[in-house]
Parts: C-alpha cells; structure tokens; sequence
C-alpha cells in the first residue's frame, strides 16, 4: 500500500506500483526470455517492412511504440493461455517481458530508418544521383552490396547503445524528463498487467480503446479526402489562404495532438511561441531577402531559405542543450568534491570519537519528499544498473574499431572524418535524448544533413564528397537517433519497474536482428 503522506503531510496521488505490491519485478535474465525473442524476431521483420515501406512512399515513418506493445501483448497472452488449456506450464507474463519485447521491436524497426534505407544509403545509388540533377562520375556514386551493408550496420549501431548510456540517472530520474513515447508505453503496459480487482485498469483500458477507435475512425475519414500534398485535411487553411502562404494551417493529426496530450503546458506554449515567432516574422522576413541571400525560390531546398531556417533553429536547440550539460558538468563536479569532503570529515570524525561523523546527504533529504511511486521506481531504476566504465569502454572499443573499417566500407571518407564524428556524436546525442525528451521530436535526420555539408565540403566533390558526406551523415543519424531510442525505453522500464540491465539487452538483441533483417 502506498505511503499516505509525502511532503508535509499531503496525501499522494493514487499509487500505480501499490497495485503492484504483490508482484516483485523478476530478475533480468527472467525477463529476457526465449518466447519474448521469437516474438520479437517475428513483429520486428513486420514492423521493419512497414517502416521502410512507409518511408519510401509518404516519406514520413509514424511511431510503432504503442503497437509493438499492444501485438507483443495479445501474442504472449494468447500463447501463455493455450498452453494452460493444453495443461503446460508456462512462466507467467509479465510487464516486464511485454517491454522487452516492445523494445526489441522498436529497435529493429527504427533501423529502417536511422540506418538508411530511406534515405542516405539510397541517394549514394547512381539512379538517385540522375534523379536529383547531382553528379554521377565515379567517386560521387557508390552502389553497396548487402555484405557492406550489414557489416557498416553492425560497426556503427552498436556504438549508440553505449553513447549516452551513462546519462540515463541524469535524463530520467534527475530531470524526470517526460519522453512522451516512452511514458504512454508505459502507461498501456501498467493498464494491462495490472492484477485483476484494480478498477482503475478497466477504466484506463476503456479510455484507451475510445481514444484509439476514434483516432482511427478520424484517420480513415481523412484519408478519403487525400489527393497528394498540400491537400486534404493534412494541409487545411484554417485562417485563411494568406496565412496558408506563411505556413498557418492545421493539419488535423490525432498524434501529434495526442504527443501535445502528453507534454507539460511549458513545452507545448514553448513550441507555439516558436511557430508563431517564425512562421509570423522571422520567415517572411527571410522571403523578403531573396535573389540577395539567396537565389533558389524552392522552400525545402538548402540552397534556399531553407539553409537559414534549418541552421537557426538546430542552434537554439544546441544552445539550450550545451547549457544543460555544461550544468551536469558543473554539478558532477561539485558532487565529486562534496563526495572528498564528507569522506574527509568522516575519517576525521571517526578518529575523533570512534566512529560518529556522519554527515546527511541532500539526496536523502530528497527521498521524504517522492511519492511511493518514485522512490520504488528509483529503488529498481538504480539499484540495477550498467557500470558506466563499461558503456565508456565500449563505446571507446567501437569507435577505433569504425574509424579504422568504416574507410574501407566507404574508400571516399576519411580515418579522421570518422574519427571526428565519433567525437562529436556523444554531445550531439545528449542534445537529441534531451530534445527527444521534451518534445518527443528526435533531430537525428538534421543533425545528419550538417555532417553532408561539413564532411562533404572537406573532402570535396572532386574526392567524392557526396559519398564522405552521406556517409558521415550515417554515422551521426545512427549513432544520435538510436540513442535517443534508448533512452525512450529507459523511460519505460523506469516507469515498469524492468531492469535497465534487461533493456540493454533487448536492444542489442533488437539492434542485431536489425541488422540483419533490413538489408535483406
């Protein structure tokens, strides 16, 4: 039962993990089970297939999270029920393994994405190349064999699995960031495995079953009305065709009102400031300066106006996140040092009255104020964690290795381009996690598309920049992305009570699959 007071006496917010009481996590290696990697083998091939046939043909992937959850529960459930009527016993399901199987999926599928099948590793093929009116001479082309593919996969995927691993207390138990996704995953798994007699999970599975019927119901209506873009409810003048001109239109999408939904008051005025700030001034401001800071009249071309709105608001974006972890520096430091002075003064004291120096902690402190939720979260969250010498060390172990094979996959880019990369996509991912986590918006693909133009300038077309270029924007966008991935389902397990430790796994066992399922 949960604690009845928090600070001050209030009484707490209804319990999630009190219904749960009765149920102790299991460890992590009961949580990765073989039945949870079959299903995932079998809904990450279909997911991958969807999101890459999405991506070729709207240009645009939609988040899976909630229906690899959704499938990898009625899956496991069905299975687990068979076997009882055939009167075999079974290992009991739990949230647990329904997260598991949900992350592994995801991560397989999100290399549909991130590694390029939608994207950088198709314009390197010379039928793009013409498409696009770009250079189609030797050194600017490139076509992969599906070895390569697999190979370049593997080198680079697995380095993002360590990129921000040791941030994961930081981004999700310091910052309680919301990461959107990884929050309402975790609120259907909770709904579904709560035990039977909590009222509370009928009425969130109710709520949750309206809310997906009508959002599908609106889904299917829009879609008669869908004749290519700039048409249809997707691109609607709600105030009027001026305003449609500068980008004021609604396009009626049930998901991003549900990510609004999710996403803290803060946030969501944050965003309209910004679309109201740029669309209303900066960018017709911007238009107004056309054939003298720029000449090509295309709105999405970086040759354009493009190139101004795409740098500006990735720096703002930078500039905010460079705070934020030069603050994390700062109190790691401190932390360090108030860590050396309490150690000092409990040897002192110690020596002084045989053992009594005992100075109080201000996380301590803070204990008495989280509610029965967060300090048994944060019980699990922490007390089963990664060492973070051993995600250094890995990823440390996996750049030398790409900086030295990545040139051979890709003979245009550079040791040291490489090299480069690897040193800046840390940074770069914890802006993106702390992005992502905000505003479940990841900037991997724009991040990529800075390392086109910085990598391709160095090396040249005549060098065949195009392809150094394409390829370094591999790098950062597997690297970026997929860590932000990660830390959505660090989210979730936080949220479920799963071990990071079995998260970890599950990622790389999805990463893997991955790997080999998308190039095939």
């Amino acid at each position: 039962m949960a604690d009845p007071a928090g600070a001050g006496g209030e009484q707490e917010a209804p319990s999630v993990e009190a219904a749960f009481a009765g149920q102790p996590p299991p460890p992590w290696w009961q949580q990765v089970t073989v039945r949870a990697v079959a299903v995932s083998v079998v809904l990450g091939t279909l997911f991958s297939f969807m999101a890459m046939r999405t991506g070729l043909t709207a240009g645009f992937v939609p988040s899976f999270n909630m229906s690899a959850s959704l499938l990898s529960f009625f899956i496991i459930k069905s299975w687990t029920r068979l076997m009882a009527r055939c009167g075999v016993a079974s290992q009991p399901f739990t949230r647990q393994e329904n997260v598991v199987v949900q992350t592994c999926v995801i991560s397989c599928a999100t290399l549909s994405i991130y590694g390029g099948f939608t994207s950088y590793l198709l314009a390197m093929n010379e039928t793009v190349a013409k498409a696009a009116g770009g250079g189609t001479d030797g050194r600017n082309v490139y076509t992969l064999h599906t070895g390569k593919i697999v190979a370049f996969l593997f080198l680079v995927t697995f380095s993002s699995l360590f990129c921000t691993l040791p941030l994961r207390k930081t981004m999700i138990v310091d910052y309680k960031l919301i990461y959107p996704s990884g929050s309402a995953v975790a609120g259907i798994v909770n709904s579904f495995h709560t035990p039977k007699g909590a009222t509370k999970a009928k009425l969130q599975v109710n709520a949750m079953f309206k809310s997906v019927a009508g959002s599908f119901a609106w889904a299917f209506f829009q879609w008669f009305y869908t004749g290519g873009d700039g048409c249809g409810f997707h691109a609607f003048p709600l105030f009027g065709l001026e305003a449609y001109k500068e980008k004021f239109y609604f396009d009626f999408s049930a998901s991003l009102v549900g990510v609004g939904m999710i996403c803290p008051h803060l946030i969501n005025f944050s965003m309209l400031l910004g679309s109201i700030s740029s669309s209303g001034f900066i960018w017709p401001a911007l238009q107004a300066k056309q054939g003298e800071w720029y000449t090509d009249p295309s709105p999405t071309s970086f040759k354009g106006i493009n190139g101004y709105k795409v740098p500006m608001g990735v720096s703002m974006v930078l500039g905010d996140c460079l705070f934020q972890l030069g603050a994390i520096t700062v109190k790691a430091v401190q932390h360090y040092r108030k860590g050396r002075q309490e150690q000092k003064l409990a040897v002192d004291g110690a020596a002084d009255d045989g053992g009594g120096g005992c100075v109080p902690d201000d996380d301590d402190e803070n204990k008495w104020h989280a509610t029965y939720d967060e300090r048994r979260r944060n019980q699990v969250f922490l007390s089963d964690g990664i060492p973070d010498q051993f995600a250094v060390a890995g990823y440390v172990a996996l750049a030398a290795l790409s900086t030295a094979l990545v040139p051979r996959i890709f003979p245009q880019i550079r040791y040291h381009h490489v090299a480069v990369c690897y040193a800046v996509a840390p940074l770069l991912a914890f802006c993106n996690s702390y992005t992502s986590g905000l505003m479940d918006w990841s900037l991997a693909t724009v991040y990529g598309k800075l390392a086109i133009f910085v990598v391709g300038a160095s090396v040249g077309a005549a060098s065949g920049g195009v392809i150094a270029g394409l390829a370094a924007c591999g790098v950062m966008m597997v690297i970026i992305g997929d860590a932000a991935e990660l830390m959505h389902d660090f989210k979730t397990a936080y949220l479920t009570l799963t071990s990071p430790v079995s998260m970890f796994a599950s990622q790389a066992i999805g990463t893997a699959l991955g790997c080999v399922v998308n190039p095939a």
